[in-house]
C-alpha cells in the first residue's frame, strides 16, 4: 500500500515515525505545517492508496482527482470536516476513532472551569495593564455548584470523572441513556431545558452536526442561568458567538472559556475584547501523550478502514 501523510507532526515523534515507515515502506511525510489547499493536497496525494490526514478537506473535486486513493486514515478529534456522502460516492474508506484525545481534552474543560469562575483571566489582566493598587474583586470556588454537561460521551465521562473531588453537583443532558454511569457517579440526568436552568457552570461537549450546529443561539442563551458561566472545548459553530458577546457584556452570561471558535484561526475574534471571555487556539488535543495516540489510530485505520454511511455514527 502506498500511503502519504498529510499532517506533519511524526517529525515530534521519531520513533513511531520509523515504525509507520517499516509497516509501509516508502511511507511520504510532510515536514511544513502549512494547510494544505484543494490544489495541493491533489499533487501531494496523486498516485497514492491511502492518506493518514489531520483536518484535510475531501472535496468532491479532490477525491474526483484521485480515484487511485482509497482510503483516508483520520488522525483527529472529530470529523466534521469529513463528508460520508463525498467519500461514498468515490467509493473512498475512511477510519477515525472516537475518544482518543479524551483526557487532554476533559482536561481543558476541568481547567476552564476553575479559571472561568475564578476569574483568573480577568484579574490577570489587572495586572498585566499595571492596574494592581489594591483589592482586585472576588471569584468564585468550584465546590458546591451545579455543574452542567451537554454530552456525556467519551470525553464528558472523562469530566465526570475528574470532578468527583470538587464537591459540584453534575447534571447532564446526553441523547444516549448512560444510566449506568450516572448512577455509579451520581451524575443527574436532565433535559437540555432544565440543563440550562440550573446550571451554574455548562460544559458542552457535543459533536458538530446537524443537531448541533447553531444550537446555542441568542434564545437558548437567554435559557441559560443568569450568572452562569459557558464552556466550550468541543467545537466551533456551536454556538452563535454574536449573541454570547451582547450576553457576556450585559452580565446574563457572567464568563466564557472557549477553546474552539466557528471560523479558526480566531486571531482579532471580538470575543476576545470581553474582559469576561477567555480564548485559546484550539489546544484541547495538544499534548504529546494525545497526538501520539491520534497518530498511532491513523496508523492502524490503514488496515480497518471502512464505508462511511451518511446519517449513522459518527455522522448522525
Amino acid at each position: 500500500m502506498r500511503v502519504a501523510v498529510t499532517t506533519p507532526y511524526f517529525d515530534f515523534y521519531p520513533a513511531l515515525k520509523a515504525q509507520f515507515a517499516a509497516l509501509y515502506p516508502g511511507v511520504k511525510f510532510r515536514t511544513d505545517r502549512h494547510k494544505l489547499t484543494e490544489d495541493e493536497l491533489i499533487d501531494y496525494l496523486r498516485g497514492y492508496d491511502a492518506a493518514l490526514i489531520g483536518l484535510d478537506r475531501f472535496t468532491d473535486r479532490v477525491c474526483a482527482a484521485l480515484p487511485e486513493l482509497k482510503i483516508v486514515s483520520l488522525c483527529s478529534a472529530g470529523v466534521d470536516h469529513i463528508d460520508p456522502v463525498i467519500l461514498k460516492a468515490h467509493g473512498k474508506k475512511m477510519y477515525w476513532a472516537a475518544g482518543v484525545n479524551k483526557v487532554s481534552v476533559a482536561e481543558l474543560s476541568v481547567c476552564y472551569m476553575v479559571l472561568a469562575v475564578r476569574r483568573a483571566h480577568f484579574f490577570s489582566s489587572i495586572l498585566r495593564r499595571g492596574a494592581w493598587t489594591g483589592p482586585v474583586g472576588f471569584g468564585a470556588d468550584l465546590r458546591g455548584q451545579t455543574i452542567g454537561l451537554h454530552g456525556c460521551g467519551h470525553i464528558g465521562k472523562e469530566v465526570v470523572k475528574l470532578l468527583q473531588p470538587y464537591g459540584v453537583k453534575i447534571i447532564a443532558c446526553d441523547r444516549v441513556d448512560y444510566s449506568d454511569f450516572y448512577q455509579a457517579f451520581d451524575v443527574e440526568r436532565v433535559e437540555a431545558d432544565e440543563l440550562w436552568a440550573r446550571s451554574d457552570v455548562l460544559s458542552i461537549h457535543l459533536s458538530l452536526n446537524d443537531s448541533s450546529r447553531g444550537l446555542y443561539s441568542g434564545a437558548v442563551l437567554d435559557k441559560m442561568k443568569s450568572g452562569a458561566v459557558l464552556i466550550n472545548c468541543a467545537r466551533g459553530g456551536m454556538v452563535d458567538e454574536e449573541a454570547l458577546k451582547q450576553r457576556l457584556d450585559s452580565g446574563h452570561i457572567a464568563g466564557a472559556a472557549f477553546d474552539v471558535f466557528a471560523v479558526e484561526p480566531a486571531n482579532g475574534h471580538p470575543l476576545l475584547d470581553s474582559p469576561n471571555f477567555f480564548g485559546s487556539p484550539h489546544i484541547g488535543a495538544t499534548t504529546r501523550d494525545s497526538w501520539e495516540a491520534m497518530l498511532r489510530s491513523g496508523i492502524n485505520g490503514l488496515a480497518e478502514a471502512y464505508q462511511p454511511q451518511p446519517g449513522l455514527y459518527p455522522f448522525d
